[in-house]
C-alpha cells in the first residue's frame, strides 16, 4: 500500500493487488502503456492522457510529471515510511546524513556541493542521468560534504557511495 500526495494538496491510498489496482479501497480500471523511457500513455474512463516523468528523486519517493502539459509534484509513503513516520521515527532518522549512494546505475551529470560545504536535507548534491531523466540527488539530512567520490561523466552503479558527509 502506498499514500500518494499530490501538489501537497490530495492524498490517495493506492494498493496494487495481482489483477486490479485499488485506489482508496475502490478499483480503479486504467490501462498504462509504457511508450519509451519516462514517457507513457494512460487512457482511464475513456480520456487520454500523455505522462511524461520530468524528474524522479527516489531516496525521497518524490517525483515531478507532466500531464497532458499540466505538472504535478508526487510524492509517495510506502508501508515502511509510514510505519517509521507512525512511531515517531522519520525525521530522527534524517537529522544527520552519513553518505549519499546512488539510488541505480547511472552518469553523473551535475555535482552540486564542494568539499566543505554544509548541506541541510533536501538540499540538491548532485544530479544523476539514468534512463535518460535527470535525478536530482537530495541530502537525506544535515552534514559537511567530507569527500566526493565521483566527478561529474563518472559512469557508477547502484549503491556506489558519491558523497561522503562529516
Amino acid at each position: 500500500m502506498l499514500k500518494v500526495t499530490i501538489n501537497e494538496q490530495q492524498t490517495f491510498e493506492v494498493e496494487t493487488q495481482p489483477k486490479q489496482t485499488l485506489l482508496n479501497g475502490k478499483p480503479f480500471e486504467w490501462d498504462l502503456v509504457a511508450l519509451n523511457k519516462g514517457h507513457f500513455h494512460i487512457i482511464q474512463n475513456n480520456h487520454s492522457y500523455n505522462v511524461e516523468v520530468l524528474e524522479a528523486d527516489y531516496t525521497e519517493k518524490s517525483f515531478k510529471v507532466k500531464i497532458n502539459q499540466n505538472i504535478y509534484n508526487v510524492a509517495a509513503k510506502d508501508r515502511f515510511d509510514l510505519l517509521l513516520e507512525q512511531m515517531g521515527m522519520s525525521s530522527a532518522a534524517k537529522n544527520k546524513v552519513n553518505n549519499i549512494k546512488a539510488p541505480m546505475p547511472g552518469l553523473i551529470w551535475d555535482i552540486k556541493v564542494q568539499v566543505g560545504d554544509t548541506v541541510k536535507a533536501g538540499d540538491v548534491v548532485l544530479v544523476l542521468v539514468a534512463m535518460k531523466m535527470e535525478n536530482a540527488l537530495k541530502s537525506q539530512g544535515e552534514g559537511t560534504v567530507k569527500s566526493i567520490k565521483v566527478a561529474k561523466g563518472d559512469s557508477v552503479e547502484k549503491n556506489q557511495i558519491l558523497i561522503e558527509f562529516d
